[in-house]
Parts: C-alpha cells; sequence; structure tokens
C-alpha cells in the first residue's frame, strides 16, 4: 500500500492499556498496535499524538520510548484525558469532544488518521462519530495482527475514508433499497402525484426508523388501512417486528364490548364472559395494532389505551392483575381530531401521544394525475381474486379515464368509488373486454351516486348542515343558490386557491393584480363559513 502523498502524517490514536502493555524484554515479540503502526515502511507517521488516561502515565512514557526507539524520525506527543470511566459513553465523547475542538489542526500542511484499534468499544465509537461528523478532519485507520503474534512482524493496517460520496456502489444501493421501500407502501403503483410521492418516501423512512405511533388521517376511503398493513409488512420485511398485523375498526365497538374486545376479559367478569378474552392489545404484542377511526372510542377506552401505549400495560375487563404488550400504533381517522379535542370527544393527552407522526392521505380527487396506475392496479387485483383477465377495448379506456380525471368526478369514496367501478364493469365485460357503453353505464351509475350525496352535491342538505336551519331560512334565494354552487365548487377542489382559481378563472384575466383565496375567503366570511367548516363532516 503506497501512500502517494507528500504531506506529513499526524496520528492520533488512545493509549491501549491491554493490548500495548508489556515491560520487560518479551514485550518485542508481542504485537502491540500504538507500536506496531510506526513500523511499517510505506507509512511514515511524522507525529504520534497519543491520548493516556492518568492512571496510566507511566505506560504512555513507555510506549513514547518503544515509538522513537523504532522510529525515530516519530515525534511522540503525550495528552492526558481525564476519563474515569472508559465505558461511560457521555464522559468519553465529552473528552475526545473538547480535544478535538481545542487541537490545531491544520489540513493544508497535514494530514490525519485516526487509530480506532486501541481504546475501548465505546471509545472507538466515539472516535468514529467524530470523525464522522468531521471534529476530526481525518480518515480512520484500522489495525490488525500478525498470523503469529509473537513474530515481532507489524501486522497489517487498512486506510479508511469516510467520504462515502466516492462509494457510488454503496450510494446507489441506497438509493435503491429507499426506491424499493416506497414502492412497496404503494403496492407497486407508478403514481405520478409529486407530493403524495415525497409523503410516501418520508412516511418509509419513519416507519423502519421509529417506534413512535403513526396517524394517519384523510378522507375515508383514502387508503388509510392498505398503507398501514403495508407498513407492517416493510417492517416485517427489515425484522422490525415479530408479532402480528391486528386491525379494527373502532366505529364497530360499541358500550361494554369494547372494553372487552380491545382489552380482553376474564372469564366470569360479566355475564355472558364464559371463558378468558385475549383482546386485541395482547394479539398484537411484538407486532403492529391499527386502530382505524380513532376518534370513535370511548373515554374510557381512550384513557386505557393511553397508558397501555405510553406504559405497555393495562387491565383486562374482570382482572385483578395487569397485563402486558409491547406493539406499534397505527392509527386511523377522517376526522380532525383537534375539534375533537376542543369538543370534549377526544383526550387532549392521548392526542399528544400519538401525534408524534401524522400524515395525511389525499383523496383520488387531489391525486387526478394517479387515476391511470391505480386503474390498472385495480384491473390486475380484480383477475388475481376472480381468476379471470380482463381489459378495456382503447375507446373504452380513453372514455373512462377522461371522466376520472375531469372535475364532472367527485370521487367521494375516493379508491372505493374506483374500485367498485372496476368490479363492476369487470364483472360485466362480454369477453373480458370493457367497451365504450360499459364505460357510459358506469359512469351514470357514479354521476347517480354522487348526486344523491347531499353533502356532495349541494342543496339545502349540505347548506343546512353548514349554516344550520334558522340561518339558511335567513337567506334570500339568490344568495342560497350562488353558495350552494361555490361549496360544491370548493368541496371538490384541493385548496383554497384552487377553487378562487376556478370561480374567478374569467374575471381574474381582466385584474393586474389578482387574490383568488382571498376573494373566495371574504365570500365565505360573508355567511360565517371559512375553508375548513366545508370539510367537517369529512374530517378533512
Amino acid at each position: 500500500m503506497k501512500q502517494g502523498k507528500t504531506k506529513p502524517t499526524v496520528l492520533i490514536g488512545l493509549l491501549g492499556p491491554t493490548l500495548d502493555q508489556g515491560r520487560n524484554a518479551g514485550r518485542w515479540e508481542r504485537w502491540r498496535p500504538s507500536i506496531a503502526l510506526c513500523q511499517h515502511e510505506d507509512l511514515l507517521v511524522s507525529r504520534f499524538e497519543l491520548l493516556v488516561q492518568p492512571r496510566f502515565e507511566s505506560l504512555g512514557k513507555l510506549i513514547d520510548a518503544d515509538i522513537r526507539s523504532v522510529s525515530p524520525e516519530t515525534e511522540v506527543r503525550r495528552h492526558v484525558l481525564q476519563v474515569r470511566d472508559p465505558w461511560d459513553f457521555e464522559e468519553v465523547y465529552g473528552e475526545l469532544h473538547d480535544f478535538a475542538r481545542g487541537y490545531a489542526f491544520d489540513t493544508d500542511r497535514e494530514d490525519y488518521l485516526i487509530h480506532i484499534t486501541t481504546g475501548t468499544h465505546v471509545a472507538q465509537i466515539c472516535l468514529f462519530l467524530l470523525t464522522e461528523t468531521h471534529y476530526f478532519p481525518a480518515r480512520l485507520v484500522q489495525t490488525e495482527p500478525p498470523a503469529q503474534r509473537a513474530s515481532g512482524e507489524p501486522g497489517a493496517y487498512k486506510i479508511i475514508d469516510l467520504d462515502l460520496s466516492k462509494y457510488d456502489r454503496l450510494a446507489s444501493r441506497f438509493r435503491k433499497e429507499m426506491k424499493e421501500g416506497a414502492s412497496f407502501l404503494k403496492s407497486g403503483i407508478e403514481t405520478r402525484n409529486a407530493g403524495f410521492n415525497k409523503l410516501i418516501e418520508r412516511i418509509e423512512q419513519v416507519a423502519v426508523a421509529s417506534r413512535a405511533p403513526l396517524l394517519l388521517t384523510g378522507p375515508t376511503g383514502a387508503g388509510k388501512s392498505l398503507l398501514a398493513r403495508r407498513i407492517y409488512e416493510l417492517r416485517k420485511s427489515r425484522n422490525l417486528v415479530r408479532g402480528s398485523f391486528v386491525e379494527v375498526n373502532c366505529a364497530t365497538l360499541r358500550g361494554d364490548a369494547a372494553m372487552s374486545a380491545l382489552f380482553g376479559h376474564e372469564k366470569g367478569a360479566f355475564t355472558g364472559a364464559t371463558r378468558d378474552r385475549e383482546g386485541l392489545l395482547r394479539a398484537a404484542d411484538g407486532g403492529v395494532l391499527f386502530l382505524d377511526e380513532i376518534g370513535e372510542l370511548g373515554s374510557d377506552e381512550q384513557a386505557m389505551l393511553l397508558r397501555a401505549i405510553e406504559e405497555k400495560v393495562f387491565l383486562p375487563v374482570g382482572a385483578d392483575r395487569e397485563a402486558r404488550s409491547d406493539f406499534l400504533l397505527i392509527a386511523g381517522t377522517n376526522r380532525d381530531l383537534r375539534r375533537e379535542v376542543a369538543a370534549g370527544r377526544f383526550r387532549e393527552d392521548l392526542l399528544a401521544r400519538i401525534d408524534m407522526w401524522t400524515f395525511r392521505l389525499p383523496g383520488l380527487a387531489e391525486r387526478r394525475e394517479d387515476i391511470a396506475p391505480n386503474l390498472d392496479y385495480e384491473l390486475e387485483a380484480y383477475a388475481r381474486q376472480s381468476g379471470q383477465h380482463v381489459s378495456f377495448t382503447r375507446e373504452g379506456r380513453e372514455r373512462f379515464l377522461a371522466f376520472a380525471r375531469s372535475e364532472q368526478s367527485a370521487w367521494l369514496g375516493n379508491f372505493r368509488d374506483l374500485n367498485g367501478a372496476v368490479c363492476r364493469m369487470a364483472t360485466l365485460a362480454l369477453g373480458g373486454r370493457i367497451s365504450s357503453e360499459g364505460v357510459e353505464e358506469e359512469i351514470e351509475r357514479l354521476r347517480a351516486a354522487w348526486k344523491a350525496d347531499p353533502q356532495e352535491a349541494g342543496g339545502d342538505g349540505a347548506l343546512e348542515a353548514l349554516l344550520g336551519p334558522t340561518r339558511l331560512e335567513e337567506l334570500d334565494l339568490f344568495d342560497r343558490l350562488q353558495l350552494e354552487r361555490v361549496v360544491e365548487v370548493c368541496r371538490r377542489s384541493r385548496s383554497l386557491s384552487d377553487a378562487g382559481r376556478r370561480l374567478f378563472e374569467r374575471s381574474r384575466a381582466q385584474r393586474k393584480t389578482s387574490n383568488d383565496a382571498d376573494r373566495l375567503r371574504k365570500y365565505l366570511l360573508r355567511f360565517g363559513l371559512n375553508w375548513d367548516d366545508l370539510f367537517a363532516d369529512r374530517g378533512e
């Protein structure tokens, strides 16, 4: 190994009380890493900064003398590290950090090597971290003994450069693994929405790096349940969980049965309890518990769940001894939990505990560019489930996508609507081909279903829910009809600005300056409404 550099090499290393020790003449037959590193003909050490604990100063003096005898050109400087416990991470890191901050590095004139063979494992880790973060502007050097330790040979050394930019293969492999993880969470669907792709990448990072609860929000049908299961499968593939995936929709839990279903019960705890019940929390021990619609839980269940998250213990119904379960919690909701807290329906301390990582999944109407790849995914899923391959005719596919991407499609049920549409068209397809006629039939079915939803289609049902019957009665027919249409457009838009652009598309072209969002905000305020009020029923 040729060094190939003209600048002097400065070595910084810890005295090894075990590996470097030896006082009699026989010490020259032993492999001592601090000495051996100065014996290599192809590595000329100009200066050795030897870090020594106070109680080993006499050994430090001996090592100093021995280095001078084998390498007269090496200047040895001993530095005392005031470390009482070499296994105390905080103490060791603090001393090494102070040394690095106080040392007069001159990288223009000298090259620096950090020896990480000697010292405790704690010290070696600290030296690595301080080098990796450039407190030591150096490379690492690792030494190893010769095959025959008593041969007096210096063994081998290897210089490790922590500049990972040089390791293109490693970097590309890391990027590939991240991409594969994100693709896994998307079920392999090549989504095109930049915001959604960025969201999934962040969820992938958190899913493999954190055990804190995850909160998935967004409208019904946005894919929270599927994503929760994929998070579990991703963690399992990385050996981060050993238990099962346990899922429950909290809206199905009511009354006394809720406590028993979640936390279990003992035989005889109540009428009908003829045997012990494990409960969902214990079933999720070592795995993932997905509580969908967590906002539907009652106050007692919320209090018990909070303790189970924080302390990993809870009391089954009718039991006098606590049960334990260590699970990762993923919670889902289509409600605004902060509003639920303000209304006294959800515990503030529970929300604070599950709000560490919150991710809002957008509805399908907010990701219209992703409808095509999701359409292909639904067709493949239908084929797997039914055993029948079905495809669109060219005209049929173009017609369906034109409708699905247009503002005519509300996608109130989000991916559930898309799944239902594909299943119906595929089931009715003659000869396994979905024709334009079949698409038109489905489009009319979807339009009728969405129009039947008073909250989306506008009308007095939507306005009464927003304003209340008294305020609605006070509106002129003109204001009522106009507000109905404005609300309908808003509820089909991605944001206040997006809705403003649609509503003021013509007039804005005639204005020198425009602030569509502000115009729309002021219009809504005339009726005592704000943007969030329009989506309160969806939890958006």
